[in-house]
């Protein structure tokens, strides 16, 4: 395995597995309105590597594992670090800007920097085919398009601790990143592109109409 991908995995690892067991550790990085908003910017980086408990973490880190090499093959090891950084700092700066009034907001989760790299390795190899719950095969794209349909569920049901505005935030960033290091994509996959783009469409008409 690669080793920034092991890094990445570890360091989500550890510092989850510290904040299961000190919640002060806990409260004070994870991604919290009124902190952040008080100058405590450190908390949008990272409470990205908090997690809520063990199958946030373990659903986490095995979608990092099984997308993260698609990315590594076919950009690099640098391209790479950038999507998952560059990712997880657009779903922070999203969450901001939709929760950016509502100073009790709290949310945790590697969830937007792995759905940067999702969106991406989709991008990069749209044929790819997965197991949903490791049995129905499925498209990737359709699986990459349906996860972000559950973050909107996840956004308005309101019922726990993931941070589901910051999939969003993350998919842009990863949709972005990747289009930018390999504009040939536009041509190659334009289909994919259209596809991919479109859940990200609904959440910001979603918005603008005050649905969410």
């Amino acid at each position: 395995m690669n080793a920034i991908l092991i890094g990445i995995i570890v360091a989500n690892v550890l510092m989850s597995y510290k904040g299961f067991n000190d919640l002060s550790f806990f409260r004070k990085y994870e991604f919290h309105v009124g902190s952040i908003r008080a100058g405590e910017q450190i908390r949008m980086f990272s409470s990205g590597f908090l997690h809520a408990d063990f199958p946030h973490l373990i659903f986490n880190m095995l979608t990092l594992y099984f997308f993260a090499p698609v990315v590594i093959e076919y950009l690099g090891d640098f391209s790479f670090a950038l999507i998952y950084i560059g990712s997880l700092i657009f779903g922070s700066l999203l969450t901001m800007l939709l929760h950016k009034n509502d100073y009790s907001y709290r949310a945790v989760g590697a969830s937007g920097a792995v759905t940067g790299v999702l969106y991406s390795a989709i991008l990069l190899q749209p044929d790819m085919m997965l197991g949903l719950f490791f049995v129905i095969p499925i498209p990737a794209y359709l699986f990459g398009i349906l996860y972000l349909m559950y973050s909107i569920y996840g956004m308005k049901a309101k019922n726990d601790n993931i941070g589901h505005t910051a999939h969003f935030g993350g998919a842009i960033g990863g949709y972005m990143i990747t289009l930018i290091k390999d504009p040939q994509l536009f041509v190659d996959h334009t289909l994919m592109v259209v596809l991919l783009a479109i859940p990200i469409v609904i959440l910001f008409v979603m918005e603008k109409m005050g649905k969410l």
